[in-house]
């Protein structure tokens, strides 16, 4: 690979030193570039960039220039281009070059009032008839309060492609009084709030560092609206009041982030999931397990809705194939387009999909389960398995976060059949920052689930692949010290896929 397309650790420390903002404008100047830029949904001839402008006083519209080039420098201009930040949209820009060369690296920068950002790099997928290789990271999970983000300041010095981000980009809580590091503001509730937050997550030096050093795709959780919501409905609010929350929650999430400008919103309603083809090896299956997913089966009387932890035998909504944590379009969606021609169908989705019972299963006893998760709609669950068997879909892989704790899992359809094949291959990365329950209680869980392989809820931190035609190499990654934002972050943990051997192998 070309050096050239490595940030240097000069670099590197310069993008974790403070916000992306041209160094030499006079000290009287507003910083216009103070969240930072990313890139996103890379394609063989192009990709998303975006930057949000920032400080008082900014017009109505301005017009925002901006320039991609194949060298860090400058000299030789690939695209160049002008998008207007508008105020009603938080002055944020999507620019979408096109015509580009496919698998090819690049640097981007950003032009505005007088001032210029500093420069990020991205890069084009490969053609979609090519070889390619594809070295990825997952992660979720970024509260604020709860820690520092040495997570990403490791990530952004690594050689790799792609990020894949699996939701909870922010957390929507107050935070308590004796937290590491206060969310400002209380619980979110309008648009002006939600834009105040994202804007305190992406001021963090690590996390501007990542989003600049190579392009991300994006899926959101619960927290990025409210905790545990479901389709219409929040824990503490019903249609249609939670409609105009989720509407708002939208906007900013649009916003903020490197997605494209054809997923603008209208009102609550944004279609997230897509497909993304790297070359011939692979197909990435993004999917939206939030907007239109039955509500959680079994609620606690008190609560009204949300999730809980219930006996199989007590809850016979737990069973019910009407269910479904998709929603009918999306889970059809999904189901008919499994890539049969690529070599790896990988499913980028939000939390733990393998069965997760607090108790051994028997004939007696069903078992107990977290009803937020695919647990909570296990038929469903089996219908997409299923699908992967029947269609004979070559060597799935499905990554999650959401549950705090690093999962490696086989996936089967029947998971009470011990003769019941494994089909397809899980890791579930831990959080950046956020914290995760006892580890003795994840212990119980691989007692009573032999399909989990591992299972850490001690370690903050994301996972690392290395994707060719043979094999996936994943590394778990750890945290030392998740309260120091310079922790030095190690190898837990490696396992790999060998092509056309369903389940995770100890590397």
């Amino acid at each position: 690979m070309d050096k050239s397309v490595v940030l240097s650790r000069r670099q590197c420390l310069a993008l974790a030193a403070g916000p992306l903002f041209v160094r030499h404008a006079r000290a009287a100047d507003v910083p216009r570039f103070a969240l930072g830029l990313a890139s996103g949904h890379p394609r063989p001839d192009g990709m998303v960039l975006w930057t949000r402008l920032t400080g008082i006083d900014l017009p109505e519209r301005v017009a925002v220039q901006w320039e991609l080039a194949h060298d860090e420098a400058f000299h030789d201009i690939a695209a160049r281009g002008t998008e207007t930040a508008d105020a009603a949209w938080a002055h944020s820009v999507h620019a979408e070059p096109a015509g580009l060369a496919p698998d090819r690296w690049y640097w981007y920068r950003f032009s505005a009032l007088g001032q210029r950002s500093e420069a990020g790099r991205t890069r084009t997928a490969p053609a979609p008839d090519a070889a390619a290789r594809l070295r990825f990271s997952i992660a979720s999970c970024q509260r604020w309060d709860h820690g520092h983000y040495a997570a990403w300041a490791h990530m952004a010095r690594q050689e790799q492609d792609l990020v894949l981000f699996l939701g909870d980009y922010i957390y929507e809580y107050p935070s308590p009084d004796r937290a590491l590091r206060l969310h400002e503001g209380g619980l979110l509730r309008t648009l002006a709030q939600y834009r105040a937050r994202y804007a305190q997550y992406k001021s963090d030096p690590a996390l501007q560092a990542a989003h600049a050093a190579f392009p991300w795709l994006m899926v959101w959780d619960d927290h990025e609206v409210a905790n545990d919501y479901a389709n219409d409905q929040g824990a503490a609010l019903g249609a249609p009041a939670f409609l105009a929350l989720r509407a708002a929650a939208y906007q900013a999430w649009w916003e903020h982030l490197p997605v494209p400008k054809a997923w603008r919103p209208h009102g609550p309603d944004m279609r997230i999931y897509a497909r993304h083809a790297w070359g011939r090896l692979a197909c990435i299956h993004t999917v939206d397990d939030r907007q239109y997913r039955d509500p959680q089966a079994c609620p606690l009387p008190l609560r009204g809705m949300g999730s809980s932890t219930v006996d199989a035998a007590a809850c016979a909504a737990l069973n019910d194939p009407a269910r479904s944590l998709l929603g009918a379009t999306q889970e059809r969606w999904l189901a008919e387009g499994w890539d049969l021609q690529r070599r790896w169908n990988l499913l980028a989705q939000q939390t733990l999909m393998a069965r997760a019972s607090r108790r051994p299963v028997t004939a007696q006893d069903p078992g107990r389960y977290w009803t937020d998760a695919w647990d909570g709609y296990a038929p469903a669950r089996r219908r997409l398995l299923e699908t992967l068997a029947d269609r004979r879909v070559p060597n799935p892989v499905v990554l999650g976060g959401d549950v705090h704790a690093h999962y490696v899992a086989d996936l089967k359809p029947d998971f009470d059949d011990a003769r019941s094949p494994v089909v397809a291959s899980e890791f579930c990365g831990s959080s950046i920052s956020s914290h995760g329950i006892a580890q003795s209680r994840v212990d119980e869980l691989l007692r009573h689930n032999p399909h989990l392989r591992y299972g850490r809820a001690d370690q903050r931190g994301y996972v690392r692949f290395v994707l060719d035609e043979r094999r996936l190499d994943a590394e778990l990654m750890v945290v030392d010290h998740p309260q120091d934002a310079s922790s030095p972050v190690h190898v837990g943990a490696a396992f790999v896929v060998e092509a056309g051997r369903p389940g995770p192998q100890p590397a």
